[in-house]
């Protein structure tokens, strides 16, 4: 029996984002999904950050990893923390599905555990992923981790545009992923070269190293980075997860509204869904 073709994709297909706790994502537009920074370790279990520092999580992840639609087209990963790529990630992912992310993720993803597919973009390169007649192009953004001498202890990070469409097509939404960056210069060239983006899903929570380092954005920082980029709306994830998380949302939320941009920020609270349409005013969430 021969299948039907899938519908056409609709100029207002939207983009669904499924948060399902600290910075993973499942995110479906048209025929396409994408699966973000895979974390499914349970409240109370430990991620490894690198050189014996572990942090418990305080979030139970909405779903497990046996729940994941079995039709992933890809993971985008910005960088290979404990955090972001666990070990329950490592040992349940097929070892088949694209993985996109730093070369020094790709390089351990690809040599220790077997993610033959896995593709290392350097800033500004960009991979394309299709599947039936939906499409994204993905661009490697800078990030920073850290700054002076902690940078090289931590590993390095990428920030991702996505820019979805229809095969063949104008692009019709842009999505931002921050990644686990501090502010810098090149978030300004981000602004720069994507200008209008529709959404821009921010790690935050301002983690804390021992000795007092932070190397994710704080409250503060986040809504810097808001003005900088002016998305049409903003979606805070990474805060609150791990006890190395010590700026809590109302920081971002009481920063960004003495910027007046509280009318930018989506309030989805983990386990809940986002629905972007292009062209619309306003965000959906379920």
């Amino acid at each position: 029996m021969t299948l039907p073709p899938p519908a056409p994709l609709s100029p207002a297909a939207p983009v669904h984002l499924h948060f399902i706790g600290n910075a993973t994502l499942l995110i479906r537009y048209g025929s396409l999904t994408l699966l973000t920074d895979p974390n499914f370790l349970h409240r109370g279990r430990h991620a490894y950050l690198g050189y014996g520092l572990m942090s418990r999580r305080l979030t139970e992840p909405d779903i497990t990893i046996d729940q994941l639609p079995p039709d992933l087209d890809a993971v985008v990963l910005s960088h290979l923390h404990g955090d972001h790529w666990d070990r329950v990630a490592r040992r349940n992912l097929d070892r088949s599905l694209p993985v996109i992310t730093t070369p020094h993720a790709a390089r351990r993803l690809q040599g220790l555990h077997g993610f033959h597919r896995t593709t290392g973009l350097q800033n500004w390169q960009q991979h394309r992923l299709v599947h039936h007649d939906s499409q994204v192009l993905l661009t490697a953004l800078p990030g920073r981790h850290a700054v002076g001498q902690l940078r090289r202890l931590l590993p390095p990070v990428m920030g991702s545009m996505l820019e979805f469409g229809p095969v063949a097509g104008d692009v019709r939404l842009r999505l931002y992923i921050s990644g686990d960056t501090l502010l810098f210069d090149g978030i300004r060239e981000i602004g720069r070269r994507y200008p209008g983006m529709d959404i821009a899903v921010l790690h935050l929570g301002g983690t804390r190293l021992p000795g007092g380092f932070v190397v994710t954005m704080d409250g503060g920082q986040g809504a810097e980075l808001t003005e900088l980029l002016q998305p049409r709306c903003v979606l805070p994830v990474h805060y609150g997860d791990y006890t190395v998380m010590k700026s809590p949302l109302s920081a971002f939320l009481d920063a960004a509204g003495r910027r007046g941009l509280a009318d930018r920020i989506v309030r989805c609270e983990h386990g809940r869904r986002v629905t972007i349409t292009p062209g619309a005013t306003s965000v959906t969430v379920e």
